[in-house]
């Protein structure tokens, strides 16, 4: 009761009812209450009663009584059709109360409505077709790799995350306790930039990364080097994006010297990052580590990304792709409308 009292981000009405209940406990009056908390004297004994008969659940609301309030099917029509295929004046999407004001109906059968048919303008997500002539076989060779890698092979998916920055707060944090959560300041320092390469063994969960000062064809090809090095002993199936550092003449000129025919690349489609599952390793690392974490230099930066990385490969959890070629080639070219990705 003391920490729902205390709370700062419980309903207002909650934290109001604890005070009540610990004031009434500490022997004050229902009029020195009523006073300090801005309530009724009448009310304040309403739920010193409610909460003797029932306890806790008795500084909860009450269910209403009479009959819900209904509508017609014709007000339900206008608000989805005003909703789906109309914009509100000098506006970008609607709101409720313009929602309301434009259908003519009350702005809580207009939340009714709303919220039946999973409709919320104040939403927006994103998507991208991949425009990739080679589409479909470019999936079909990725997701063969991840359902069936070639004997005595391994595959690698590969991917850079470019721009990472070591984030310092201009003030400590303030600790989590009870009834508080962990608190830092909004504004920050930069305190640098640093490009992480990284490949995932998928079949196995471990990660190989290097950490370069620039994005470029070189760095893409020290990392390869790199990698020939870590796996000297069998073909690696490379599956990375179509960014132009990894098909540059440049790189087109290493990989034809006969040490690097070890090497197959493996170009996922056009706008379709979602197929390199390296991916899911950057997400990880990106709320785990780097969302929240105070970095007074690149060099503990670094630090806080490696130790991630090799508690992550020591763990060892391999990544399961689990959608056919088939599948989703059938997804994309059935339009599905209303989803964000």
């Amino acid at each position: 009761m003391e920490e729902r009292a205390r709370s700062r981000s419980e309903p207002h009405h909650r934290v109001q009812r604890a005070q009540l209940i610990l004031a009434a406990a500490a022997g004050e009056s229902n009029s020195a209450i009523a006073a300090r908390l801005g309530m009724s004297r009448q009310m304040v004994g309403i739920r010193r009663k409610r909460f003797q008969e029932a306890g806790l659940a008795g500084l909860e609301d009450q269910p209403r009584s009479g009959r819900p309030r209904v509508y017609s099917e014709e007000d339900r029509i206008r608000v989805l059709e005003t909703a789906c295929t109309k914009k509100p004046e000098a506006e970008s999407h609607w709101s409720i109360r313009r929602l309301a004001e434009a259908t003519g109906i009350g702005r809580h059968v207009v939340h009714q409505v709303l919220r039946e048919a999973k409709l919320q303008p104040h939403r927006v997500g994103t998507f991208s077709v991949s425009n990739d002539p080679d589409f479909a076989a470019k999936v079909i060779d990725v997701v063969g790799l991840y359902l069936h890698p070639p004997e005595h092979a391994l595959v690698l998916s590969v991917d850079e995350k470019t721009q990472v920055q070591a984030l310092d707060r201009t003030q400590p944090m303030l600790p989590m306790r009870p009834g508080q959560f962990e608190r830092r300041t909004h504004d920050y320092k930069r305190n640098g930039t640093i490009q992480l390469y990284a490949a995932l063994e998928v079949h196995a969960g471990r990660v190989v990364p290097r950490v370069e000062e620039r994005h470029r064809s070189r760095e893409f090809i020290a990392f390869m080097e790199q990698l020939l090095k870590a796996y000297p002993h069998q073909p690696l199936h490379i599956i990375v994006d179509n960014v132009s550092s990894h098909h540059s003449q440049e790189v087109e000129n290493w990989h034809r010297q006969p040490h690097a025919q070890r090497i197959t690349f493996h170009f996922v489609p056009t706008y379709s990052s979602w197929m390199n599952l390296v991916e899911v390793f950057f997400n990880l690392l990106q709320a785990k580590v780097l969302r929240r974490g105070i970095f007074p230099s690149k060099r503990s930066l670094v630090q806080a990304i490696l130790a991630y990385v090799g508690q992550f490969s020591q763990e060892g959890k391999p990544f399961h792709w689990t959608k056919s070629a088939q599948d989703i080639l059938r997804a994309v070219s059935t339009p599905i409308y209303g989803t964000g990705h």
